[in-house]
């Protein structure tokens, strides 16, 4: 499994398949007059828009060749229409259908459904359909797949299945994501090496957008030697973030609630996604404990142990050892840590079910963690 993991060789699974599959097809006779695109992976389902007009529309005429009709703006009889109509200025129309789940809303939408069979029965062979699913979400695993999204998915496949290809774009997997970001730098002749490429996953928690944006920037930082190295993702990608995630372990660790309150609303204006990142501060908070629960199994006490301690993709920083060190032995048992876990996935869990405000749920969250194992206040009779 381990060789899997590090092969920069290997080939891309997952939604990155489903997408080459795609692109296949649409430069092929075998090309279906609709697809749908279903998932809410932004950047496959931007590559998927990439690459089809690529295949499909030459430069100076995407002007006229491209439209983007939205469902809550306009019916799906109109977008029919304009695919069924040739353009004396487009040579080839590539219609794409966003908001497709208003289809799925108020009522049976017969007419909606049969106006879409009839014209995918006997399309106009220079216009495509793009059908851009992304009100649910496939998991790498799909046996995870929410109970919702299953079944918005067999909808979809009941409904358009027959006459559209169907698009899988599931969420990569950490082995895919590796894969892909050396395979993107080998293309720009630079040398992502493995155990970059696994730590600039791991902070980015798979992210494939944020993963291409920093890749991008890391690419520019190693211009003349030409390779990434384990020190430039530190430096360039977890370091600033991180700094501030271990001010914040520290004040909890201090079981200072007011300062781990003002550090948690630095973190969030600090971050590009602003509170829509709360499962990746939730994400690097537990790993964060995780490894001082190690640190205090283990006894460690001085940095040249913490290596020995914990494993590759799962060690600190360089410039956080003895920072975590010093935390991780303010808490006096396994089971202090272990409640921080727990709540931290309690607010996980809540995140998840989508609270009318993930602010006030990471606030409740860290309010609780510093009182955690506090000792109690001793007051006189």
């Amino acid at each position: 499994m381990a060789n899997t993991r590090e092969d920069p060789k290997s080939k891309l699974g997952g939604g990155f398949l489903a997408m080459e599959r795609l692109l296949q097809e649409v430069r092929s006779d075998a090309r279906r007059p609709g697809y749908v695109l279903l998932g809410d992976e932004a950047f496959l389902q931007q590559q998927c828009r990439r690459g089809i007009l690529d295949a499909l529309i030459d430069p100076q005429f995407r002007e006229y060749c491209v439209s983007d009709v939205d469902l809550s703006e306009t019916t799906i009889f109109d977008a029919i229409d304009q695919a069924s109509t040739p353009s004396l200025m487009a040579p080839f129309q590539v219609i794409f259908v966003r908001n497709v789940k208003l289809l799925y809303q108020r009522g049976a939408k017969k007419e909606e459904f049969a106006a879409i069979q009839k014209y995918l029965k006997l399309p106009n062979p220079q216009a495509l359909l793009v059908f851009v699913a992304d009100h649910l979400h496939i998991p790498n695993d799909v046996r995870r797949m929410d109970m919702q999204d299953k079944d918005r998915y067999e909808r979809i496949r009941e409904t358009l299945g027959d006459a559209c290809g169907i698009i899988e774009l599931g969420q990569p997997d950490e082995a895919d994501a590796m894969r892909w970001a050396i395979q993107t730098a080998e293309a720009r002749s630079v040398e992502l090496q493995a155990d970059a490429a696994r730590e600039l996953v791991d902070a980015l928690h798979s992210d494939l957008m944020r993963i291409a944006s920093e890749l991008e920037k890391l690419m520019l930082f190693v211009d003349k030697k030409r390779k990434i190295t384990l020190a430039d993702v530190e430096e360039m990608v977890v370091s600033a973030k991180q700094r501030s995630l271990y001010e914040l372990t520290d004040a909890i660790s201090a079981h200072d609630a007011a300062r781990s309150l003002l550090l948690l609303h630095g973190l969030l204006n600090a971050s590009d996604s602003g509170e829509d990142g709360a499962i990746g501060h939730l994400h690097m908070l537990a790993k964060t404990f995780r490894q001082m629960l190690v640190i205090l199994e283990k006894n460690v006490r001085d940095s040249r142990a913490i290596w020995q301690a914990l494993w590759p993709g799962f060690r600190v920083p360089p410039f956080a050892v003895d920072e975590l060190i010093r935390q991780a032995r303010r808490y006096k048992s396994r089971r202090e840590l272990m409640q921080m876990l727990e709540r931290i996935a309690r607010a996980d869990l809540e995140i998840r079910s989508s609270p009318p405000d993930k602010t006030l749920v990471l606030e409740r969250m860290v309010i609780d963690l510093a009182k955690t194992g506090k000792p109690m206040a001793i007051t006189a009779r």
